[in-house]
């Protein structure tokens, strides 16, 4: 009856910072899968259906830059919406994150709520109401 809740991948190396993540993205109704490196974030985008990923560009076996190219330049999994959370603010950065495909370009530190009202309105979703 009800609909499967969106899938976030989240590929990051630091646990805490994955941690909060996923505590405020489950409250916020999303399923979320994780990986500590872009070797396994790559593998998990591939075979565990995400229908989003957060991908931080400061990665250990494989950067984030070589993940989002390896996603958005097959056709299999290019319209994967793939956004960038990375402390790297520079130009150059976004630049380069944006010839590899990739959708959204956030610093860190961000701000959660508008992190969630990004992935749901890139989702299409509506926004939650907030608990009385």
């Amino acid at each position: 009856m009800s609909e499967r809740a969106p899938r976030i991948l989240i590929v990051d190396e630091e646990a805490d910072l994955v941690a909060v993540l996923r505590l405020g993205l489950e409250i916020e109704g999303f399923e979320v899968i994780e990986a500590g490196d872009g070797e396994e974030g790559l593998r998990l985008a591939r075979e565990g259906q995400p229908t989003l990923m957060l991908l931080d560009l400061m990665l250990p076996r494989l950067d984030g830059y070589k993940v989002c190219r390896a996603l958005k330049f097959d056709d299999r999994y290019k319209a994967l919406p793939i956004f960038i959370l990375s402390a790297r603010s520079g130009e150059q950065d976004r630049k380069l994150a944006a010839e590899m495909g990739a959708d959204v370009f956030i610093c860190k530190p961000y701000n959660m709520r508008d992190l969630v009202a990004k992935i749901r309105g890139r989702l299409g979703l509506p926004a939650r109401r907030a608990a009385a």
